[in-house]
């Protein structure tokens, strides 16, 4: 392949890449239904490890195994954001994104921007926390994406029945949320 074919290649998978980024990560000002957020969120216990137990998953997030969202707050109070799955199979290739989180609410600290790609950032609300921080609901006002988080990658099943009820009762459509497995052990 000639320099000039290898850098045509690599540009054009540098621009499909952002415009993938930027249809997944959608605009906080898109369409849909207001949706509350938790009342309240202590950041410095939200931070840290989230397995992701049940989702509306985004195209890359199909066929995910052992999806965890980690979480780390910034001196200048942003979040730094870590999420990895193994693509395929517990033992498929590991899969890597670095999205940074913006607190857009400083009040509740509930509403984040989540940015994959500079200048957008995506609606990332917080609209379940239990009192423990052990289970979340990450969700977003287009009703297109939800994301069920735990502290430990278990989900009973009575616990993926009442998530089902709480994202229905806030507009999601049910039959869409999976689970995604994870290793125990």
């Amino acid at each position: 392949m000639t320099p000039l074919a290898h850098a045509l290649r690599h540009a054009a998978v540098v621009v499909l890449t952002a415009a993938a980024l930027t249809l997944v990560s959608g605009c906080i000002e898109g369409g849909g239904e207001p949706m509350d957020t938790v009342p309240y969120v202590d950041l410095k216990r939200f931070m840290g490890d989230w397995y992701v137990v049940a989702n509306i998953p985004t195209f890359f997030e199909k066929d995910a195994y052992n999806p965890i969202e980690r979480y780390k707050l910034n001196p200048d109070g942003t979040i730094a954001t870590t999420f990895t799955f193994n693509k395929g199979s517990f033992d498929g290739p590991l899969k890597t994104f670095h999205p940074k989180g913006f607190v857009l609410d400083k009040e509740t600290n509930a509403l984040w921007g989540m940015q994959f790609l500079w200048p957008i950032k995506g609606d990332f609300r917080i609209i379940y926390l239990d009192d423990d921080y052990q289970t979340t609901v990450i969700g977003r006002t287009k009703r297109d994406y939800v994301w069920v988080m735990k502290r430990t990658p278990e989900l009973t099943d009575a616990e993926f029945q009442e998530m089902k009820a709480f994202i229905e009762s806030v507009g999601y459509d049910p039959t869409k949320l999976q689970r995604p497995p994870h290793e125990t052990g």
